[in-house]
């Protein structure tokens, strides 16, 4: 499948995205990762507005890294600077500058290998993860708990 083949397609609420030209669709997140995904975006939104730095979004939004290969994912808190806003349009095209993944049981050692690197290797100035429950996840091998190199 083909980058405009995937936005051309019907609109939808549920994780979708195409990596590589695979269409790849996960179950619904739970609630407490939704909680989770709310509060910090919302945290984050309010620093954001506050000081007029951007603008913030949650999943599911459309951020397209690279369009020839036709990889398209689906941060769960997406932050893209004043500097960088014409990146923005029906979806984010290009590497926003901050990217949060809210870890689940089910895919936390994806999003912290797999995702992780793929954002950081297509220019996402900050890249990172926290836990979706109110017990922290054991931060990634070679990680602090904020997800910055230890």
């Amino acid at each position: 499948m083909f980058t405009k083949d995937y936005l051309h397609g019907p609109e939808t609420t549920r994780r979708v995205e195409l990596e590589f030209g695979v269409l790849r669709e996960a179950a619904a997140p739970s609630w407490l990762h939704q909680e989770a995904t709310l509060r910090l975006g919302s945290l984050i939104d309010a620093h954001v507005r506050s000081r007029d730095l951007g603008r913030v979004c949650i999943a599911p939004v459309d951020v397209v890294l690279d369009d020839e290969r036709a990889l398209i994912v689906q941060p769960d808190v997406v932050f893209v600077s004043n500097a960088r806003l014409h990146l923005v349009r029906a979806q984010v095209w290009g590497a926003p500058d901050l990217v949060v993944e809210v870890l689940s049981p089910a895919t936390a050692r994806r999003d912290r290998s797999t995702t992780l690197g793929r954002y950081r290797r297509y220019g996402v100035r900050e890249a990172t993860d926290t836990a979706s429950s109110s017990a922290p996840a054991a931060p990634a091998p070679g990680r602090s708990a904020r997800g910055r190199a230890a």
